[in-house]
């Protein structure tokens, strides 16, 4: 691809498009700004030798112009010294060389037009390249602070986390430590003897009514056997 064609291509390029496109924004910016570096060197080495040639071209061109201006001279000489045919071929050489001067003419009006366009395309393509660059510190910057963002959001998450799970254990503890505080007041304690006589009595009564009903149902066995 020559120079120019990838030259137009990047400077028609939509940067926009171009990174939504991109699994990596980042990289994408850094190849492009480094081909629009190398095309930028590329192009304004040519532009350089256009115009090292267009100054030779029109150094020729003077020299020619000089010479048509000589040849005209010359015919002027031959006509005062009454050498018609001198002066004929005279001019007719200064014609020859004017052919020649209008050719270089136009060759230099067709490198004026190119190099103005040239410059334009420089002079945009070295504005793509600011806004490529500016881009790429703009991406290394959102990419810098993303990841601070995580970061801090990470450290927050864990830190909810560890929170909760010391409150709960916190919560759980001190459960504990009411529990124990009852236990330890039961320790060393007598049993209460209002509590012990009470229990006995409730023992007491249970067995006699076991008795009686032992009684009853004996009672009830000695009736059948009689009838």
């Amino acid at each position: 691809m020559g120079i120019f064609s990838r030259m137009s291509d990047i400077i028609n390029a939509n940067i926009n498009a171009m990174l939504e496109k991109a699994e990596d924004p980042e990289k994408i910016v850094r190849l492009m700004i480094q081909e629009m570096e190398d095309t930028l060197v590329e192009v304004r080495s040519a532009a350089a030798r256009t115009i090292a040639d267009k100054k030779e071209n029109r150094r020729k061109l003077a020299t020619i112009q000089a010479e048509a201006r000589d040849w005209e001279q010359k015919a002027e000489l031959a006509v005062t010294k009454g050498r018609d045919d001198l002066a004929k071929a005279a001019l007719h050489e200064k014609a020859n060389v004017e052919r020649i001067a209008a050719g270089l003419a136009d060759q230099l009006a067709q490198v004026d037009d190119g190099l103005a366009r040239l410059n334009g395309d420089i002079t945009r393509l070295q504005e793509k390249l600011a806004d490529a660059k500016a881009r790429q510190k703009a991406l290394l910057m959102r990419h810098e602070t993303g990841n601070q963002r995580l970061r801090v959001r990470e450290q927050l998450h864990q830190g909810k986390v560890d929170d909760a799970l010391m409150r709960f254990e916190k919560f759980e503890r001190k459960i504990e430590t009411v529990e124990g505080r009852v236990e330890a007041y039961d320790l060393g304690k007598r049993p209460d003897l209002r509590q012990e006589i009470q229990n006995l009595e409730g023992e007491e009564k249970v067995e006699q009514a076991l008795t009686e009903l032992k009684q009853r149902m004996g009672g009830s066995d000695n009736k059948e056997d009689k009838t």
